[in-house]
């Protein structure tokens, strides 16, 4: 068990540290998304980077509008799935 309780405290070590770098990323693309902001700009070129800040339009399915407005439908072709959450507490 020793063993296990070593690679838990790892794994904790590396996700608090993930989560660190992922607020440090997300902090540098608002910066360089002001700088675009700004300029009115959806694309740059920093020295030997293209920056690009475009509009994406996706078509996503409303689930609750339609569980509400055609419950059978959305009964028909709901389906369950199962999978495992894996979490060291």
């Amino acid at each position: 068990m020793n063993e296990l309780q070593i690679k838990a405290k790892e794994l904790r070590e590396l996700k608090r540290m993930q989560e660190e770098l992922a607020a440090e990323i997300t902090a540098i693309e608002d910066e360089i998304k002001a700088v675009m902001r700004e300029r009115g700009a959806t694309e740059l070129i920093a020295g030997e980077y293209k920056i690009r800040w475009t509009e994406v339009t996706s078509a996503r399915l409303d689930s609750k509008a339609l569980k509400a407005a055609l419950p059978d439908v959305y009964a028909r072709f709901t389906r369950e799935s199962i999978t495992r959450r894996f979490s060291i507490a």
